[in-house]
């Protein structure tokens, strides 16, 4: 994959849950889509586990979605830590596909755990991207905001935390 998610964006959402995403971010998904298929309506994946928790759908690529399932194959089978992580990651994600006039239709159970009823915020993270209700994205927001500056102080670049981590 040679494109990321790069970016916020807040659109509105139908009563029967359909959504745009944003052509940037649609992009990604085609260039992520190892099916191949009709770049119209290129192909993700849902995890909603744990991060509906936090109020949040995090969304893959196909391509992304393979990367974390080929770490997991390679867990001894029947582990139960590989047990643990497919049902985490693989019992809690669902397919679904973009149409052809660039829409997604969020499931009534996915708009439900996250409470979003009139806007979705995307929210990109590299090679994966976010689905937040707004106003609890902006909550997050100000948090990790708060966060990065407890971190490296007042004024002083946050990506400095990169050198810190010898990365």
């Amino acid at each position: 994959m040679t494109q990321w998610f790069s970016g916020e964006e807040v659109y509105k959402i139908d009563t029967k849950g359909r959504v745009s995403i944003p052509a940037d971010f649609r992009a990604v998904l085609v260039d992520g889509d190892l099916d191949g298929a009709d770049p119209r309506t290129p192909s993700l994946m849902i995890h909603y586990g744990p991060a509906a928790k936090d109020r949040r759908l995090e969304c893959y690529t196909m391509q992304a979605f393979k990367e974390v399932t080929d770490k997991l194959k390679k867990m001894p089978r029947g582990s139960p830590r590989r047990r643990a992580l497919e049902g985490y990651f693989h019992g809690q994600s669902q397919r679904m596909t973009v149409d052809e006039t660039g829409r997604l239709v969020l499931p009534q159970k996915l708009r439900e755990m996250i409470g979003l009823e009139r806007e979705v915020c995307f929210v990109a993270a590299a090679d994966t991207f976010n689905i937040w209700k707004p106003e609890d994205y902006e909550q997050e927001k100000a948090t990790r905001q708060a966060e990065i500056e407890d971190l490296v102080g007042e004024g002083v670049d946050p990506l400095s935390l990169l050198e810190e981590e010898g990365i």
